[in-house]
């Protein structure tokens, strides 16, 4: 019986939300709502506002993160949020492991694929959502 590649189970890095969304902060200071949209392109499903939140506000706590309300008139006031400096170095931390681990995945479906016919996903076709 064959798995679909988006049948397999989806084995994302530990923490991974954390480089998420700084590095979506980094593209542009955001509310949560836009964010839990936004995170959809990297697997996740946007079904959990609240780990979302808990991230912002542990980021913010790590002074990564800056957060300030937004005085809307057509609705209530939402929190932006946005990237300090400290989070953008972070993130390029972030960055250099999640590459780092990226090349060991690599060689292990590489490896895996000499016994077993894989149907490749490119990275591009995995983050389209």
């Amino acid at each position: 019986m064959s798995t679909a590649p988006e049948d397999a189970p989806l084995a994302l890095p530990r923490n991974f939300l954390r480089p998420c969304v700084l590095l979506l902060l980094k593209e542009s200071p955001a509310h949560g709502y836009d964010l839990l949209e936004r995170l959809k392109a990297f697997g996740f499903p946007g079904s959990d506002p609240g780990g979302l939140y808990r991230v912002l506000r542990g980021l913010e706590q790590e002074g990564l993160v800056h957060s300030a309300w937004e005085h809307s008139v057509a609705g209530p006031q939402r929190r932006r949020y946005e990237l300090t400096r400290a989070g953008g170095e972070v993130l390029h931390e972030h960055a250099k492991g999640l590459a780092a681990t990226g090349r060991i995945l690599d060689a292990f479906v590489s490896r895996y694929g000499e016994f077993v016919a894989l149907q490749p996903v490119s990275r591009s076709a995995a983050t389209r959502g």
